[in-house]
This record gives structure tokens, C-alpha cells and sequence, in this order.
């Protein structure tokens, strides 16, 4: 994907958001100090480490919305609310404003339990911030319209909400690319406008719509965090309706065992050449058409494959999975 495509906007919006990126400040992270993060919360308004990146995504995207710098679209207004924030160093001026005497910050290697339960203090629990900018049911005491920007996601919360999900340790993140599908189901009266839908443990994403086509491409990537007890990747196709519920047209288990024990086998894939190191096995148990094989790939540990959708009358899904450690 070139630069000039990569992230789907004008170019003065990419050439803004590098700018921000080249200050001093943002070339470690906003919460450990990690260097040259390339991830993002667009609400808050920091830039982050792929390990941090987990806890973030454990918040919901009312606290903290996610983003790749490089790998996700990024809309005007999230560019905006970035910029208007300043950087690492002017979120972490408010975020961390009263952080108490003896209290460690997280370095890079801190364990996934001292980050999650500092990255919860700063931002859900805003633990360090003045009490008199702390919201309250939603709503900031904040005069400025910079700093209430990316603070009106923020809200309290009881102890009592606190759930299991910040505590999950996360192992890497899983990039799903889908590529398109093939003699997929009519759900309408000569066809559908088909979306997929990808979903591990609370986690879900969804790619766009296209409408009216039965052999759609979207070569859409996205990201998602994978726990420590991790299950299949779950695919659910839809077609999409304005006036009632979505028709499902085909599902899938994804099991992403030979994925990653594959590239845990191997370690850093970056040494070896462009090689096969795993395969999942077609059989009547899963919807494979044909065997998948794990290969590295110029660094990069991927998975091709070809979905056969089940329960539907038809349709195919191609997809390809890539393997990211958390210290990449």
C-alpha cells in the first residue's frame, strides 16, 4: 500500500498527523515510555506502545479509542482532536498531573499487571489528575475546548464496574486482512449489500458495506488483541438492511492455534527467510476449502485461506491472517 494511499484521506491530513509524530515527545510512549509507539488513542490524544495498546482496548472505546498510525483510516475530526491536544507531554501534563510521591510509572518492561492497573488509575479512574477537572456523570468542569476535548469520553466509575477484561493478559495482536468473498448468499431480491463482522472474546470489528454484490472485494485490515486463553476468531457475514435486522448470509470458526504456535515456535521471524512453518489442516470439522500453511513472509508471519461459509446456502470468504508479537 503506498504512502499516499495508506490511510484513505487527503493529504494535508497525513502530513499533519507526521508532524505531530516527529515531535520529541511522541517518539516514546504516553504511559511507558516505550519508544517509537505506533499506536494512538484518538479520544485522549497520546500515542502508545503496542503493549499499552492492550490495556487501552480493555477500556471499551468510550474511554479510549485505538488506533494504528499506520494501518487504520483515520477521519479529519480524529486527526483534529489530536492535534489539538499537543502530544504526549501536553496529555500527560493533565493525565498525570498529581501523581503521587513514590508511585512507579511503568517502564517498557513492566508487567502486563503494574500497566493495566496504571493505565486504569490515569484515564478511567483519573486518579492523577486535579480533582477539580475530574467529570463527574459526564460532565467537565473544564472551561478550555482544548483540554474538554478529549476529556468528554471520560466518566468516573465505581469500583463495583470493574471487570475481569483489564486484567486479561494479551499476547500479540492478530491482523486480519479480508480480501473478498465469492458466490456469496442473495439476502435481498437479487442480491445483498454483504459486511463481515470479526469478533475474539469482547472484541468485534467490522468491515464496510458494499452494496448490491455477491462477489464483493474489500481488502480490508484490522486489528485485534489476542488474550492469553484465547478461542477461535469468529466470522459472521450480514447483509444489511435500512428498515429491518441485518440477514446473516454464512459464519466460520477461525482456529488460530498453527498461527501462533507457529510464530511462537520461531520467535523473532525477522532472522529467517521466506519459509512454511505451520499448516491447518482441512477437514469435515472446520470450513477450510483447502489445507492453510503458515509461512513467513518477508518477516512476517502469515496465514492465507479460503472460508467455506457454513450454515448458508452458499458463499466463500478469502482472508489472510498476520501475526504481530507484542514486542515488534
Amino acid at each position: 500500500m503506498s504512502v499516499n494511499n495508506y490511510l484513505g484521506r487527503p493529504a494535508s491530513g497525513r502530513r499533519r498527523l507526521k508532524d505531530l509524530l516527529l515531535q520529541k515527545d511522541n517518539h516514546f510512549c504516553a504511559d511507558c515510555n516505550a519508544t517509537d509507539p505506533k499506536w494512538a488513542s484518538a479520544n485522549i490524544g497520546v500515542f502508545i506502545c503496542l503493549k499499552c495498546c492492550g490495556v487501552h482496548r480493555s477500556l471499551g472505546t468510550h474511554i479510549s479509542k485505538v488506533l494504528s498510525v499506520t494501518l487504520d483510516e483515520w477521519s479529519d475530526d480524529e486527526i483534529d482532536a489530536m492535534i489539538e491536544v499537543g502530544g504526549n507531554s501536553s496529555a500527560n501534563s493533565i493525565y498525570e498531573a498529581y501523581i503521587p510521591e513514590g508511585y512507579t510509572k511503568p517502564g517498557p518492561d513492566a508487567s502486563h499487571e503494574h500497566r493495566a492497573k496504571f493505565i486504569r488509575s490515569k484515564y478511567e479512574h483519573q486518579e492523577f489528575l486535579k480533582p477539580s477537572l475530574r467529570i463527574v456523570s459526564g460532565k467537565s468542569s473544564i472551561g478550555s475546548s482544548s483540554s474538554k476535548s478529549f476529556l468528554d469520553g471520560f466518566r468516573t466509575t465505581s469500583t463495583s464496574s470493574q471487570n475481569m477484561e483489564g486484567m486479561v493478559e494479551f499476547i500479540g495482536m492478530l491482523k486480519v486482512k479480508v480480501i473478498k468473498g465469492t458466490n456469496l448468499a442473495i439476502r435481498d431480491i437479487k442480491s445483498s449489500d454483504p459486511y463481515v463482522v470479526l469478533n475474539i472474546g469482547q472484541q468485534t470489528v467490522q468491515t464496510s458495506i458494499i452494496r448490491s454484490n455477491l462477489n464483493p472485494v474489500w481488502n480490508e485490515e484490522h486489528m485485534l488483541s489476542v488474550p492469553e486463553q484465547y478461542g477461535p476468531l469468529k466470522l459472521k457475514v450480514f447483509d444489511h438492511d435500512t428498515f429491518s435486522s441485518d440477514d446473516i448470509m454464512g459464519e466460520a470458526d477461525i482456529d488460530l492455534q498453527p498461527l501462533i504456535t507457529s510464530a511462537t515456535a520461531f520467535g523473532d521471524a525477522g532472522m529467517f527467510g521466506n519459509m512454511q512453518i505451520g499448516k491447518w489442516l482441512k477437514s469435515s470439522d472446520n470450513a477450510l476449502i483447502e489445507d492453510s500453511t503458515v509461512n513467513i513472509v518477508d518477516g512476517a508471519v502469515k496465514q492465507a485461506m479460503t472460508i467455506k461459509l457454513q450454515n448458508v446456502e452458499s458463499g466463500e470468504l478469502d482472508l489472510e491472517l498476520e501475526w504481530i508479537p507484542l514486542d515488534q
